[in-house]
């Protein structure tokens, strides 16, 4: 099935170009179907690029899913034309008498910025609390796993003694999960942060369940048990030179980076890196709208949040 978009967005002809099957928005209304309807909270600064990372990965599913954008309100784009932002980002206020299947928050370059020095903390903490209502799963990606851990499960952030760049080797933790169906005992993920969640305080809280972790990158991969969240610290949408363009713009900006961990043949910037992380990219995101979206969320959307609370969402669904 495919991914259905907003008509006109950027993203629609690249994917065509990689044999990638989406609908337009007015295509996608004739057909008959009650599509899975997922929220992007995008945060990060080029919103262009990290919107076709996603929507490559969540083209993978044999679902049709339906995609909006979500901003918050009022923050300037310095990154995105206003004309894009314009036509395809709304703002909370728009969509949150909304109930929606699935969402996704974005990571952001604030690692290192206490919480109550974000500018639209308020705004992200109001969301986080609709989510709990109004979403059937959410899944956090790198910073928005610290501003969620830290706001709804009341743990804090770790500043890191230097950034963890590079891809790094996981182990899996639980073979059970259904979010983790498929993994391989060992496979690979990118990182790219400055702070972590102690994977210590993960496992003291008994509704969370620690899935995948990384000796050197810490815990990489936990939910919540009825599938309401999903926590994911590494970044398994990214493209071959996402690290790279990391890297060379910390060099611009004066910050003397190191090299990218376990990215570039022999440790070499000169040398194209090779990919070793998309298949488990492409599987973590089929997982969450297969199990933790299309299985729970109900075909009456106005019945969304009925699951808060059950305790029979197991290993064993």
């Amino acid at each position: 099935m495919p991914i259905n978009i907003p008509d006109g967005i950027p993203a629609f002809d690249i994917l065509q170009r990689e044999n990638i099957f989406c609908l337009r928005s007015a295509e996608a209304k004739q057909q008959d179907i009650r599509p899975i309807n997922v929220l992007l909270l995008n945060l990060m600064p080029k919103k262009i690029e990290t919107e076709i990372h996603l929507l490559r990965m969540l083209s993978n599913s044999p679902l049709q899913v339906n995609v909006e954008f979500l901003r918050i309100s009022e923050r300037p784009s310095k990154h995105t034309p206003i004309e894009h932002m314009e036509n395809f980002y709304k703002e909370f206020r728009e969509i949150k008498l909304r109930k929606y299947d699935g969402m996704i928050i974005t990571g952001a370059p604030l690692g290192q910025i206490p919480f109550n020095q974000v500018t639209f903390w308020n705004e992200m903490t109001e969301i986080l609390d609709w989510s709990l209502s109004n979403v059937t799963s959410v899944m956090f990606l790198c910073w928005a796993v610290q501003a969620a851990m830290f706001h709804l499960y009341n743990v804090h952030k770790v500043l890191l003694p230097k950034k963890i760049s590079g891809v790094y080797p996981h182990r899996l933790r639980n073979h059970l999960s259904p979010i983790s169906r498929g993994f391989d005992d060992v496979f690979d993920a990118p990182h790219s942060r400055y702070a972590e969640v102690p994977t210590d305080q993960i496992c003291e809280i008994e509704e969370l369940d620690l899935i995948a972790d990384s000796e050197i990158a810490g815990a990489y991969l936990w939910a919540h048990k009825d599938g309401r969240h999903l926590f994911v610290t590494g970044h398994s949408e990214y493209e071959p030179d996402c690290l790279r363009d990391e890297y060379l713009r910390d060099i611009a900006a004066g910050l003397s980076p190191e090299i990218p961990e376990n990215y570039f043949p022999k440790n070499d910037p000169a040398l194209e890196p090779i990919v070793n992380w998309k298949s488990h990219g492409a599987l973590l995101f089929n997982n969450w709208l297969n199990y933790y979206v299309y299985q729970l969320t109900p075909f009456d959307q106005k019945n969304i949040g009925e699951i808060r609370g059950r305790s029979d969402f197991s290993a064993n669904q």
